[in-house]
């Protein structure tokens, strides 16, 4: 099972982990992923299928 991305009006479903620094960490898809991890300090992880075991 997938969860959607959590970025506001996006209907794709995530598929990488956003680790930011000064606030929650997020679960987006991944053209939002590419946008947000040119922030400093931002880490993005490739969800695998691991993750929603």
């Amino acid at each position: 099972m997938t969860e959607p991305c959590s970025e506001a009006g996006c209907d794709r479903s995530a598929a990488v982990r956003l680790h930011v620094p000064w606030a929650d960490e997020r679960l987006v898809c991944t053209a939002h992923a590419r946008v947000l991890a040119r922030q400093d300090g931002v880490v993005a992880e490739p969800l695998g299928d691991a993750d929603w075991e």
